[in-house]
């Protein structure tokens, strides 16, 4: 059985053009002029609210499990945040 702490570490993101050069997706927040990357807490919200991102003709775009801490050091050496959302897009953290 899975334990819960672990489960809890890990989140979900988009990856566009997934393999050599992947990157993570990331938006922009005009109001608070902030870059984010959004996160999710199941698969299923983030596959739901890509269909609703703002998305590039001719990419990949994929959604893959990843550590919390590891998806947090990735957006801070490249100057984004981590933001949890909701499958409608909503920031909820």
């Amino acid at each position: 059985m899975e334990d819960k702490k672990n489960r809890a570490d890990w989140i979900y993101a988009v990856v566009c053009d997934p393999g050599p050069g992947e990157h993570f997706f990331g938006l922009h927040d005009k109001e608070q002029d902030v870059d984010f990357i959004p996160a999710f807490n199941s698969r299923e919200d983030a596959a739901d609210c890509l269909l609703t991102l703002p998305r590039e003709r001719g990419r990949k775009y994929e959604v893959q499990a990843v550590h919390i801490d590891e998806l947090k050091e990735i957006a801070e050496k490249n100057g984004f945040v981590v933001a949890m959302v909701d499958k409608d897009g909503h920031i909820i953290k």
